[in-house]
Formats: C-alpha cells, structure tokens, sequence
C-alpha cells in the first residue's frame, strides 16, 4: 500500500513510508560506522532485555523499585512461592539487574544500581504516556 498523505508532511495514514533510491550517503555511514557498537556488547544488551521481557521479573523490579526487600516479602507482594520467586530473583542477580545481601538467616534483595532504576523509570513513564495518549 502506498502512502496517499502529502510527502512534504510526516506520514499520517499510517503506512511505512519507502525510500526507493539507490543512493550511499558515505559521510553518515562512515560517521555511524565509527561509533556501532561491537557484536558482543550488542549481544549482552540483548539479553539484558530479555531479562527484562518477563513480566514476573518485570514485577520484581517493580517491587525491588520500592526500596530493599525479602524474599519472603517479594514473594507475598508478587504472590507467587517463595521457591518460584527465589529462582527469578537468581536469574535476575545473575543478569546484575539486582543485588542481595544476607542478613542472619534472611536475604535481601535490591535494584543493583542507578542504571536499573532509571531503565525502568524510563520504560514506565514511556507505557504510561502511551496509554495516557490512547485514552485508555
């Protein structure tokens, strides 16, 4: 489907707009090409969304976003076992999203660092704008 909209204006019917010449602009390819992140860094930032992409662990930050917390309390607050929250905590410690401490017979967890925080704030206020925008 083309697009029927003016092409001097931003596409508003909602088609992906194509570009059907042929020609490198070598300057921008060449300036992009310098700073493209490397195949392995790519890599890991991969798989630090993926981490990201379940919505238990999803609440676990949510949770975690709070302040410092137990697995008891994390598991109550998420309501799910506390053997099934452990083993999200696990992957998730292991992705370094969060960080734990022992205290006696009782581990707490929290949000690793400011990255995290913001990571998450970041992607809340993003939802939160577009359902706001959608009416919803």
């Amino acid at each position: 489907m083309e697009c029927k909209c003016n092409t001097n204006k931003i596409c508003s019917c909602g088609t992906i707009q194509k570009c059907d010449c042929d020609i490198i602009h070598e300057d921008v390819v060449n300036s992009v090409r310098k700073r493209i992140l490397n195949e392995e860094t790519l890599l890991l930032m991969s798989d630090f969304y993926k981490a990201l992409s379940d919505s238990t662990r999803m609440k676990i930050i949510d949770v975690l976003y709070e302040g410092e917390l137990c697995v008891c309390d994390i598991s109550v607050l998420i309501n799910m076992t506390k053997s099934a929250t452990s083993h999200q905590l696990k992957y998730l410690k292991d992705m370094n999203l969060i960080k734990s401490r022992k205290k006696g017979k009782e581990v707490f967890y929290s949000l690793a660092d400011k990255h995290v925080v913001e990571v998450f704030e970041i992607s809340k206020e993003h939802i939160l704008e577009a359902i706001s925008e959608k009416g919803c």
